[in-house]
């Protein structure tokens, strides 16, 4: 029996701990810091490195790191220095995710399909290259934005006003001291995410997000609003090009330039004209895309995790999904992703419905009180035979729980039942 340490306050790491506690070999999960529905909470924060390494050493733990702060500051190569055991990518392969400049740089290079950029850090240049092109761009930060550093732009003064954002008034800090230029490509998103021991990576379930705050995918970008799984967008034969010429390529290249790739890879897809362009690289499990993946997961998290920091993938069989499909819907406070209020007391969590799970994230306990404490707040997830039954099902649940600024899309999962080629 092993113990585990996960690192993060999210519902993913909700999610990841809710997973790993159901296997055999595992004996106590902790949670640093946890959230409000996490039990054996450590208070210690995600990027306390030292902090957490000794927990770690003296609890005996296996750590698995949900966010992305602590990998690119690099968690995982302090914990193997000190013969730790730890799950994800050291700071090196995680510049697939903490520096899209590097991502891109490293995409073209090896030959992996993504959109047409250009990189600037002068205003002045960008401006004048947004002017001249006469296709729609994307603007994007070069670091670390907790999943805001992209502007989706329908003009160059769209382009010319989230360049000013950036590189003259700093919104983004030193995440947008430099940027990207890209090409917009309009297509259909899915999240394809994959675990790799650095040799080989198997896939995950296969996921679709939604990402922009209102309905029919209207409004500013968040860290994700809800997920279904499995995606109807990827059929098999799609799956299996993803696999082989996104993730085996990136695993064997990197490999190539002598970085080994450990633990989640999740690649960002936009499907277009039968070609799957990757949009963005992440170095962990995608959150809410988790929570449903999750639910809908068979086999024994643990012995993944394991022989991914062992080395030992091969050992394994392929993961085995549930054939029903899972609905994540994010409860978040109103005003999310600008300035929300906290600490509201959230009633209703014990009003239980079948198939059905919240995970935690912007929450905290205070005195047996479940109070707000973030902007996405639940992750209120449900499986069901077909996914129009798990839509419902994860409204049912939704519609029991309650605070005074709970806010949800009311579509979560909608683009999935008209989806047709």
């Amino acid at each position: 029996m092993v113990n585990i340490l996960i690192v993060g306050s999210g519902g993913r790491e909700h999610a990841i701990g809710w997973k790993l506690a159901q296997s055999s070999k595992v004996d106590n999960v902790y949670f640093a810091p946890g959230n409000g529905g996490t039990t054996n909470n450590v208070c210690i924060s995600s990027d306390d490195i030292e902090g957490l390494a000794k927990f770690a050493k003296e609890n005996d733990c296996i750590t698995v790191v949900g966010p992305e702060i602590p990998l690119s500051n690099g968690i995982v190569d302090e914990f193997t220095k000190k013969g730790l055991g730890i799950f994800g990518p050291t700071k090196n392969a995680a510049q697939l995710e903490s520096s899209k400049i590097w991502a891109k740089n490293f995409m073209q290079r090896n030959g992996i399909l993504t959109a047409r950029f250009e990189v600037f850090d002068d205003p002045n240049k960008a401006i004048d290259f947004a002017k001249s092109v006469d296709f729609r761009l994307v603007v994007k930060a070069d670091g670390l934005a907790a999943g805001k550093g992209v502007i989706v732009c329908n003009s160059s003064s769209e382009a010319v006003d989230a360049i000013n954002k950036m590189l003259v008034h700093k919104s983004f800090g030193n995440a947008g001291l430099k940027i990207i230029l890209e090409e917009r490509i309009d297509g259909v998103e899915a999240s394809f995410i994959a675990l790799s021991d650095g040799n080989i990576a198997y896939s995950m379930a296969t996921s679709q997000d939604h990402k922009r705050i209102y309905d029919d995918d209207k409004g500013p970008n968040t860290g994700g609003m809800g997920t279904y799984s499995p995606t109807p967008v990827i059929d098999d034969f799609t799956a299996n090009e993803i696999q082989k010429n996104v993730i085996e390529k990136t695993i064997t290249s990197m490999k190539k330039e002598g970085i080994v790739f450990k633990g989640f890879l999740y690649a960002g897809i936009m499907l277009k004209d039968g070609k799957s362009y990757v949009l963005e690289f992440n170095a962990r499990m995608g959150d809410p895309e988790c929570q449903s993946i999750m639910m809908r997961m068979d086999s024994d998290l643990f012995e993944y995790v394991q022989a991914s920091i062992d080395g030992t993938l091969s050992s394994l069989p392929q993961m085995s999904w549930k054939k029903q499909s899972a609905v994540c819907v994010i409860l978040a406070s109103k005003g999310y992703p600008e300035s929300y209020p906290t600490g509201e007391e959230i009633l209703g969590l014990d009003d239980l419905t079948p198939n059905s799970q919240v995970f935690h994230s912007g929450t905290r306990n205070e005195n047996g009180r479940i109070l707000t404490s973030g902007g996405r707040v639940l992750g209120v997830t449900a499986v069901g035979e077909t996914l129009g039954d798990a839509i419902a099902n994860a409204y049912l649940r939704v519609g029991k729980i309650n605070w005074p600024s709970k806010y949800c899309r009311t579509d979560i999962g909608k683009k999935g039942l008209t989806w047709h080629k």
